[in-house]
């Protein structure tokens, strides 16, 4: 069955037993067959998950440095808890334990020079830090 518009936009001619509506709007040939329509092709499946988790792995450079900020403020706040806590001499060792885990991924390159800077210059603090308290 195929339906044409008042603009003739079907490719198809008009056979004679085509009916027309009273308003003149379409008309309707019911001497044609529908068309079967294909079946849609299989999904593809991913390889792998490895192919998967290694897309996910894939970082853009805006979120390395993202990344990089993170690590930098959060050792820049344990530097300020061990120096409040020298400051009122309740300094124990869960903030030195902080310290060293903050300072991991410090060194890492982001691709930004003045960034970097920055990050070695903390880095570089909470060394001095970690060695006056014997933990480097």
């Amino acid at each position: 069955m195929r339906i044409t518009g008042p603009n003739g936009t079907a490719l198809s001619t008009k056979s004679g037993s085509a009916r027309r509506t009273a308003a003149g709007g379409f008309s309707l040939n019911e001497t044609e067959t529908p068309r079967s329509t294909a079946g849609a092709g299989p999904m593809r499946s991913v390889a792998s998950l490895d192919g998967l988790l290694a897309l996910q792995g894939v970082e853009t450079p805006t979120e390395r440095k993202k990344r990089a900020v993170v690590r930098g403020r959060k050792a820049l706040d344990v530097l300020d808890d061990l120096k409040l806590g020298l400051l009122d001499g309740s300094l124990d060792s869960a903030t030195i334990d902080r310290l060293k885990l903050a300072s991991e991924g410090l060194a890492e390159d982001t691709g930004d020079a003045g960034l970097d800077d920055v990050l070695s210059a903390i880095d570089l603090r909470v060394a001095v830090e970690l060695a006056k308290a014997g933990r480097r």
